[in-house]
């Protein structure tokens, strides 16, 4: 991130080093907050899991009752009765090989990828497209079912996918500034209590070792833990 002058007089503005409740976090977090666009607010979690070991590897989604603040475009590969449904829902793009042969020419114009399992053959074959930026439809984050008006609801509502790094961080997206407060506060619940809830049984230690929330442009304010 480019430290510009906003950004250092937000750091120095306060004690990086600080561990804060995370009403106050998230309130520092929208004080801190200058850019003249909306920013997004994310939370990252570091887990103590190891994510080399195929069953310590979290995923999965969470319903944020507040929402994101965006609005999200989601496209679905389905057919028949299903492709109607999802066009009913809201879907933004709908559609069978004429979506793959749009995406196999490099047009990626959504943020969530839903598909019936019959389908899956073919969204399989989009693998290098769609994997590297994590658009591949997947069972465990509800992306892969016969269901796609429901997907497509939850997903344009606020339902986002939540998946650890090669290092066992998690980094989510949880609303906007121009939040209210108590609306960032229940979707910071939301998501805190989904990660506790998937820790994996072989997890052993400490599972959650640090939380830190920020804006797309401020500096990180770390949440103290002992809550959880």
């Amino acid at each position: 991130m480019p430290q510009g002058k906003k950004y250092r007089k937000a750091v120095e503005s306060y004690d990086i080093e600080a561990i804060h409740p995370s009403s106050d976090a998230l309130a520092k977090v929208k004080a801190m907050a200058s850019a003249k666009f909306d920013e997004t607010v994310e939370v990252a979690v570091r887990l103590g899991l190891d994510p080399r070991k195929a069953d310590q590897a979290v995923r999965g989604t969470v319903a944020l009752p507040s929402g994101t603040g965006k609005n999200v475009r989601v496209a679905v590969f389905a057919a028949g009765e299903a492709a109607q449904a999802a066009r009913e829902a809201g879907a933004d793009i709908v559609g069978t090989d004429d979506l793959a042969a749009e995406i196999e020419k490099g047009k990626m114009d959504f943020d969530i990828a839903i598909a019936t399992p019959d389908l899956m053959p073919m969204v399989g074959k989009l693998g290098r497209a769609l994997g590297p930026r994590g658009l591949m439809p997947n069972p465990k984050t509800g992306t892969v079912t016969t269901d796609v008006g429901r997907a497509v609801t939850e997903f344009k509502g606020g339902k986002v996918e939540y998946r650890t790094d090669r290092y066992g961080n998690v980094q989510v997206p949880i609303g906007k500034v121009s939040f209210g407060l108590e609306q960032l506060e229940a979707n910071f619940a939301a998501l805190i209590d989904e990660l506790v809830r998937a820790k994996p049984a072989s997890a052993k230690g400490r599972y959650l070792k640090k939380i830190t929330v920020s804006s797309t442009m401020g500096p990180g304010v770390k949440v103290d833990l002992s809550p959880y």
